[in-house]
């Protein structure tokens, strides 16, 4: 009868050592598992960040995209009605434009100079034809030559038709001025009509 209470210790024995080793496997499949999540999160995310920056290279990020201290304000004009230079002069573009900038103080700049702005932006819309503006590309363009525009009166802008040396003495103007970041940093659309 000995003999029997010995083969039951015996089994007690074998099922905490087989139960620690059910726990070891336990514990290590969860670790593999976390880690396993955790390379994948961080992959997903180094993914995500390089493709929103390849999204990023069409138009050029300014300081508000690249982590802004304040949130940007935005200033709309009234909607423009201009004549494009197609031959015979029939076709027109109503074309509504935002500028976005950098801060409620740099919006009241802006204003101050709005006039100046618009009658360029006039001027640059004028100068299209309906072909290039019912493109993407010169919608981009065209987004691209009035932030060049609005930039003008406060010393930026890069003048492509006179010579560096100018465009090198304004930039140092509007440095000493206080004006080393330029207050309109991106044009958005609200609306674009070509007829």
């Amino acid at each position: 009868m000995s003999a029997k209470p010995d083969a039951g210790d015996a089994g007690d024995v074998a099922k905490p050592a087989k139960s620690k080793k059910m726990l070891i496997i336990g514990l290590v499949v969860v670790l593999v598992l976390a880690l396993g999540g955790g390379g994948a999160f961080f992959y997903i995310s180094k993914q995500r960040a390089a493709a929103e920056e390849a999204d990023g290279e069409a138009p050029a990020k300014s300081a508000s995209h690249a982590g802004p201290k304040t949130a940007p304000a935005y200033l709309p004009l009234d909607n423009m009605v201009v004549n494009l230079s197609d031959p015979g002069g029939e076709r027109v573009a109503q074309v509504g434009i935002t500028l976005e900038v950098l801060d409620a103080h740099a919006a009241d700049t802006v204003k101050a100079f709005l006039p100046t702005i618009r009658s360029g932006i006039l001027m640059l819309i004028s100068q299209r034809t309906a072909e290039e503006l019912l493109t993407q590309e010169g919608k981009q363009k065209l987004a691209k030559d009035i932030l060049r525009e609005a930039a003008l009166p406060f010393g930026g802008g890069d003048d492509e038709h006179g010579d560096s040396a100018a465009a090198a003495k304004k930039k140092k103007n509007a440095a000493k001025s206080g004006h080393g970041d330029l207050p309109v940093v991106g044009v958005l659309f609200s609306s674009f009509i070509v007829q």
